[in-house]
């Protein structure tokens, strides 16, 4: 499937780096020991570690600035919710009184400046691994931003899980602190790989089977689990639901684009900001070494394969008229897609996931463009929660696909609450984060040229449109153009002038785009 265009700073537990949930402003007592300025050096290397565990991603607020924290996070279970703090060195509001010691502590014990637990939303059974040069530097890097004063929201969470002094049985049970250790059998690369799993990157903080056991024995090291509300893949050598057919090759363009040749899918949820935030930007060694370790990991299946009876006969299959009047046009009849244009269904590793969450949700939210691939429209919108269930199901038992077909309206109407999409219209318009693009689609007059654009019109308009973008900004790529494009006009587009209703029309937008792009001068100019 392809990847969907999430609202930033989603409140997954898997970006959680250091939510150091003990601090407070009362805890920061000035006159802590203070570490010497730090060199350049190490605040560099500070900064490249903070990005390898994609910390901004939940210590900055939607709007706020950041590193200064304000990002609720959702604890699994519904037991409640608490915001990230401030790791700016702000001293009133941040971290700007906690000495080396005390951040060390915090990364490696779980325990904060004042002596109290750290809830495990804060992935220090993780870096408990991170050797103490690390740690000192990610300190170095935070200790380098610019000081923003922002107090600490409050926290609500059910009794008795409010009460700090429980989290030690939860320690006793599932925590043993340590530093990585290299395994002797395998390579410098595998073992840097490792390092970045099991340390930086806590991978199995959204990976593991299990959420609340942190990185014990018991978590289900990297078999895949639900995560607020999606499905976090196996990452296993299983061929059916792990990584076992993929290449390294493969694995490391997908961990650093999102899209790879020869592979069913794009990224969708929470990684697609993992991706972007983290592993897009770090060096082609380390994401190397990622995917080596990974491909090194045993088959860990977490289901046995089965087509049920229902499904024996595809053509009379529950959810097979869905399938014939929502899905056939793109996805194609055998669940091939278009090979560079559309993902195929068929061994696509989101629909073999044993759960079905990330399938409904794409289904409801659609997905932007990605690589080579088109956007996906929000077809789930005018659909009912029976039938995204019903041809939810139907994708993950035909085709040559075996996965369980445990879909259910309800689930299906948990979900479309929590789906909140550009595409699907029912989330703000995204912006255009390419600097040079924003530039060339003002150049342009991209705005003045889409408003109050009527559905006849897309065609001729884009035609005109597209080529004086692409001069402006040469360098930008397809799914950049197409998602650019289409953000600008949801931006200005009058809502009721297409005579479609609204999803619809942003998905026939991004359509039109991308069918310019790969086959332009189709239209009179």
């Amino acid at each position: 499937m392809r990847r969907k265009p999430v609202t930033r700073r989603k409140p997954v537990i898997r970006r959680a780096l250091a939510v150091l949930l003990g601090s407070s402003a009362v805890a920061l007592a000035a006159g802590a020991a203070l570490a010497q300025p730090a060199s350049s050096d190490l605040v560099e290397k500070g900064r490249y570690l903070a990005t390898a565990g994609d910390c901004v991603a939940c210590h900055t607020a939607p709007g706020g600035k950041p590193y200064a924290g304000g990002l609720y996070i959702n604890f699994p279970g519904g037991i409640g919710k608490l915001a990230t703090p401030n790791i700016t060195p702000d001293k009133e509001t941040g971290i700007g009184n906690w000495s080396d010691d005390d951040f060390k502590r915090a990364m490696h014990e779980g325990i904060t400046k004042n002596g109290s637990y750290l809830y495990p939303a804060f992935p220090f059974p993780w870096y408990t691994r991170l050797t103490d040069d690390d740690v000192r530097a990610i300190k170095a890097y935070l200790f380098s931003l610019e000081p923003v004063n922002a107090p600490r929201k409050p926290a609500d969470i059910a009794f008795p899980f409010s009460i700090r002094d429980g989290l030690l049985a939860w320690r006793l049970a599932f925590f043993t602190e340590g530093r990585f250790k290299p395994d002797p059998k395998a390579s410098e690369q595998v073992n840097r790989g490792a390092y970045l799993v099991e340390g930086p990157g806590h991978c199995g903080a959204c990976h593991n089977g299990s959420k609340l056991v942190g990185a014990s024995q018991w978590s289900g090291y990297l078999e895949g689990g639900t995560i607020d509300g999606w499905y976090a893949p196996n990452l296993s050598g299983d061929d059916k639901e792990g990584l076992g057919l993929w290449s390294e090759d493969q694995l490391f363009t997908y961990l650093k684009t999102g899209a790879a040749p020869g592979r069913a899918g794009v990224v969708a949820g929470p990684m697609r900001q993992v991706i972007e935030e983290s592993l897009s930007k770090m060096s082609d060694g380390d994401v190397r070494a990622i995917a080596a370790y990974l491909k090194t990991l045993a088959p860990k299946p977490t289901y046995t394969p089965d087509v049920k009876s229902d499904f024996k006969q595809a053509s009379s299959a529950p959810g097979a008229d869905v399938y014939l009047n929502r899905c056939v046009a793109c996805h194609r009849p055998d669940g091939q897609g278009m090979p560079g244009a559309i993902p195929a269904l068929a061994g696509n590793g989101a629909v073999l996931a044993k759960g079905p969450e990330t399938v409904i949700r794409v289904i409801l939210g659609g997905l932007d463009a990605k690589g080579e691939y088109a956007a996906m429209p929000a077809v789930g919108v005018g659909m009912s929660d029976a039938d995204v269930a019903a041809v939810t199901n139907y994708v993950r038992q035909t085709f040559g696909n075996q996965a369980p077909p445990t879909a259910e309206p309800g689930q299906v109407a948990s979900l479309r609450a929590e789906t909140q999409t550009m595409l699907a219209g029912n989330a703000p318009c995204e912006t255009v984060s390419n600097p040079t693009l924003a530039e060339a689609l003002k150049t342009a007059d991209a705005a003045g040229q889409l408003k109050d654009l009527k559905a006849e019109q897309m065609l001729p308009r884009i035609a005109t449109l597209l080529p004086a973008v692409r001069q402006a900004a040469p360098q930008a790529s397809s799914a950049e153009l197409v998602n650019g494009l289409t953000a600008t006009f949801c931006q200005v587009a009058d809502r009721n002038a297409t005579g479609l209703d609204w999803p619809t029309t942003l998905g026939s937008f991004a359509g039109v785009v991308y069918g310019q792009i790969k086959t332009p001068n189709r239209a009179e100019k």
